[in-house]
């Protein structure tokens, strides 16, 4: 007989880029070294470009110097994948989860998100799927609904997913999404034909789908300041 499996899930709020990547690297350190269970954490950004390990800058197409007058960041990462944006009212999920336990290699596990991300969407009624060869991420049709960049070290995942629930597409002008041209992006609050609920409620429906499609036997839901005060104990 198997482990249960338990899922500690942290709502965030809206938190800075920075703050949310140290966040990660100190919860995969606990993770690898068993202090913490499988973790989830449940947040927003304020408007933030990030960059993959590729460093493919050419995919931004405005000047960095133009970037405060948007009011939005850039910050270099080493996940996987291509520019992307992040911005309020999208559900970002960093799960920080060991891999070998569930008995996931990574394409099973990317496979897996992009599955929570079309589960939820379906309960709006919306017909999503996983791109096309080489188009990465979930999408409506040919509009990108939800992107994906993981990084896995030892078995350890972190970064993770992000689903535009309503927000400001606008943003998404000024690069090319994830690496790919021509292409629309999209949001639930765009497809729906449905009055959506509050966002916090659609993005707990999301962790919820997540829960469902990885197979968790029980959750524990916390907020930030639990999680920050956990974090100046040790």
């Amino acid at each position: 007989m198997r482990a249960r499996r338990v899922l500690e899930i942290c709502r965030m709020g809206v938190i800075n880029y920075a703050d949310a990547l140290k966040l990660q690297e100190k919860l995969v350190l606990d993770r690898k070294a068993g202090i913490i269970p499988d973790t989830i954490l449940s947040l927003q950004h304020p408007p933030t470009y990030t960059l993959g390990k590729r460093r493919t800058d050419h995919n931004l197409l405005i000047p960095l110097s133009d970037l405060k007058k948007i009011g939005a960041q850039l910050h270099y990462t080493q996940r996987g994948g291509d520019i992307t944006f992040h911005g309020p009212r999208q559900a970002i999920l960093y799960p920080i989860i060991a891999l070998r336990e569930m008995g996931l290699g990574a394409r099973l596990y990317v496979e897996k998100l992009e599955r929570t991300m079309i589960e939820l969407s379906s309960q709006y009624g919306v017909r999503a799927s996983p791109g096309k060869s080489g188009e990465t991420g979930v999408w409506v049709e040919e509009r990108k609904i939800g992107a994906i960049g993981v990084r896995i070290s030892n078995g350890i995942t972190s970064h993770g997913l992000a689903y535009n629930i309503d927000p400001d597409l606008r943003y998404f002008e000024h690069i090319v999404p994830c690496g790919i041209a021509n292409k629309e992006v999209t949001s639930l609050k765009r497809e729906a034909e449905v009055e959506l609920p509050a966002e916090d409620v659609v993005q707990d429906r999301l962790v919820s789908c997540f829960v469902e499609i990885f197979g968790y036997d029980s959750t524990v839901w916390k907020d930030s300041d639990s999680l920050m005060v956990s974090e100046g104990e040790t």
